[in-house]
This record gives C-alpha cells, sequence and structure tokens, in this order.
C-alpha cells in the first residue's frame, strides 16, 4: 500500500512552516509586496510543494531528485529571512524562530534523503571532529514516526 505526501510529517512541518512565513510577511513595508515579501512567500510554497510533486513520482531516486529541490528552496527561505532580519521587517525574535523551524524542516528532509537513498546512520562516518552528522538524529527520529512506504 502506497502512503500519501500527506502522511509525511516533513511535510506537515514545511506547511506550518509556509503558513508562519505568510504571517511574518504581512507587516512588511508595502513597497515590498513584489520584492521581498512575494519571493520569501514563493520559497516558502516552493518546499511542501516538491515534497509532495516528488511523492507522486514512481522511484525512490525521482522523489530523492524533489527532496533536493525542497531543501534548495527551503535554503533560499532561510536567505531571505537572514535579509528580512537585516531589513527590520521582521522583529530579530520572530526572524529566529522562523530560523529554528527552517533547520528542523530542514534536518527532516535531509533525513528522507538519505532513507530514501539507503543511507542509515550506523553506516556514515563520523566527521572529522569525530561526531555524527546531523542526519543521523534526523533519520532517528523520522524513522520511529514515519516511514515511507515504496510507491
Amino acid at each position: 500500500m502506497s502512503s500519501s505526501f500527506r502522511d509525511l510529517r516533513v511535510w506537515h512541518e514545511a506547511m506550518q512552516l509556509t503558513a508562519e512565513v505568510y504571517k511574518g510577511t504581512i507587516g512588511f513595508p508595502r513597497h515590498e509586496l513584489y520584492g521581498l515579501s512575494s519571493q520569501m512567500r514563493r520559497a516558502a510554497v516552493s518546499v511542501p510543494s516538491n515534497i509532495a510533486e516528488g511523492k507522486g513520482h514512481r522511484s525512490d531516486k525521482e522523489f530523492s531528485h524533489f527532496l533536493f529541490h525542497a531543501r534548495g528552496s527551503l535554503l533560499e527561505l532561510e536567505t531571505q529571512l537572514l535579509i528580512a532580519e537585516e531589513l527590520q521587517y521582521l522583529f530579530r525574535e520572530d526572524a529566529q524562530r522562523l530560523l529554528a523551524k527552517c533547520e528542523a524542516v530542514g534536518r527532516a528532509l535531509s533525513g528522507l534523503i538519505n532513507s530514501l537513498n539507503g543511507k542509515r546512520p550506523d553506516k556514515e562516518e563520523p566527521t572529522t571532529n569525530g561526531e555524527r552528522p546531523t542526519t543521523d538524529i534526523c533519520l532517528n527520529a523520522w524513522t520511529k514516526s514515519k516511514r515511507v512506504t515504496k510507491s
């Protein structure tokens, strides 16, 4: 039985992030309506959209490809949040809260990508400082909460 993109925890987290970005950009200056505000909203919408689109493809390889697109959009959003904070369009606390949500979604995306590509935490080598990559933590949490069934 095939699961839906709606069954993925990372999709739900990305949807919540998108809603919060929309709420956060409401107070931006009017002259940013078609500028930074619009770019942030498009990047945020792209994250859950790419997760959903990728889930609709036939192979894990294709799904993984779309998850990388989602991660790229997420990094774009993080950059835009930093710009909005620098321009004082967002309060520091609000920007930091949204950035923390971006990081959480990013860890979940990395964990899902690693699981689709057959990488397990016990197979990954420690980093140069002897620590395990952060995707280990995310992958363990992800596999305990939801497992994607192969389409």
